[in-house]
């Protein structure tokens, strides 16, 4: 997504914001804490290695993107922190080019140091190699592709890493990837992954609501020709998506991925449109990446078998299973500024009936234009 926003709207803004959504309490002075792992972050910089290994297994990326990206400092005086009692206030903003790279980092660094800080007891490594071993060969015989998706939420960088190793070392032909660029890299794995909602709830901030579905494949299409053809639907809600997803944009991209809502019907839904498009929906696929577990992606895999692609993206279920209640957290962009505009409030609409994020008039008002009829229930 950094080097569509660096191509396409580098003069933009974004403003993103923590959301406790587990409405967890996090100890005294976890925000000065905090801030020193930010402000830490301001050496960390790209190695040559890195460079010419992403110029490798990325053959997208462009030559001046991975210079700019060799040069790239975080700055954190773009993140602001701030603790009051037991809730902690975490907004980032600046220039959208530079911005979107703080989202996962961050969410990281607030899961790693709540364990930390209230000195969480968690399973040891030998337990953790097991568990993640019995879970690959689980998939394995269910006869599903697996990615880990796991870094936001993670326990801690340690137990990632012992993760994807496990799932490397045992989940031959079944592992296909990890989101984690570093650990692709560490562990001769393929880094995989999709655009983000942010796209599309930036679309909508410069094109209107009507607009952000279609402008927003449009864009991507035009940076990334063909590659990374994998299309994010429930930013708007799926009905409100595959409207728009035309028989060119249907063809192009490889598949869709799913995040939010039943994913059965959505599955059905996915089945039926490519049918209406023409398209064999075997020679297509759906990612399926909302909190699964073994158990949803059995039920997921017996139902699309025999009728269309599928993979999964797993990511706490990996990478914080360690005996410890994960954390319910997210970071949002919240606001957007086009080049030439002004501030404007960005929401998403999911396919969780009713269960919208952002500011309640905009949400009222993207209901309005898209003609979505639905109870209002904010997170």
């Amino acid at each position: 997504m950094q080097q569509g926003v660096i191509k396409l709207f580098p003069h933009s803004m974004a403003r993103y914001e923590f959301i406790n959504r587990g409405k967890h309490i996090f100890p005294a002075g976890f925000a000065d804490l905090l801030r020193k792992a930010v402000d830490n972050m301001a050496n960390f910089c790209l190695t040559l290695e890195e460079k010419n290994y992403l110029a490798e297994i990325c053959p997208y990326f462009e030559p001046t993107y991975l210079d700019f990206l060799q040069g790239y400092t975080y700055n954190p005086a773009e993140v602001i922190i701030e603790q009051h009692g037991n809730d902690l206030s975490v907004i980032i903003e600046g220039y959208w080019y530079r911005t979107i790279l703080w989202e996962v980092p961050i969410m990281a660094l607030i899961s790693e140091l709540f364990y930390y800080m209230n000195d969480s007891e968690a399973a040891t490594s030998d337990e953790i190699s097991t568990i993640n071993k019995e879970k690959i060969e689980k998939y394995a015989k269910l006869g599903v592709t697996i990615a880990e998706f796991g870094t936001r939420r993670r326990h801690s960088y340690l137990v990632h890493r012992m993760v994807v190793k496990a799932l490397e070392e045992y989940g031959s032909g079944t592992f296909v990837g990890t989101s984690n660029v570093h650990f692709a890299m560490r562990y001769n794995t393929k880094p995989i992954g999709t655009h983000a909602h942010e796209w599309f709830m930036f679309h909508a901030a410069k094109y209107g609501f009507k607009m952000s579905n279609s402008l927003g494949l449009e864009h991507w299409t035009a940076v990334y020709r063909g590659d990374l053809g994998i299309a994010l639907t429930d930013t708007y809600t799926t009905d409100i998506f595959f409207e728009q997803f035309d028989k060119k944009f249907s063809k192009l991209f490889d598949g869709v991925r799913h995040d939010s809502g039943d994913a059965i019907e959505f599955a059905e839904k996915t089945i039926s449109h490519y049918k209406q498009m023409g398209i064999d929906p075997l020679s297509k696929t759906i990612i399926f990446s909302d909190a699964l577990n073994y158990d949803k992606v059995e039920r997921i895999a017996n139902f699309c078998k025999g009728k269309i692609g599928m993979s999964f993206g797993i990511g706490t279920d990996f990478t914080n299973d360690v005996g410890l209640v994960p954390l319910n957290i997210v970071i949002k962009m919240t606001a957007a500024l086009p080049e030439n505009q002004s501030w404007i409030p960005v929401v998403k609409l999911s396919d969780e009936k009713g269960k919208y994020t952002g500011d309640p008039k905009m949400i009222r008002l993207a209901k309005e234009i898209l003609g979505i009829e639905e109870s209002l229930k904010l997170i």
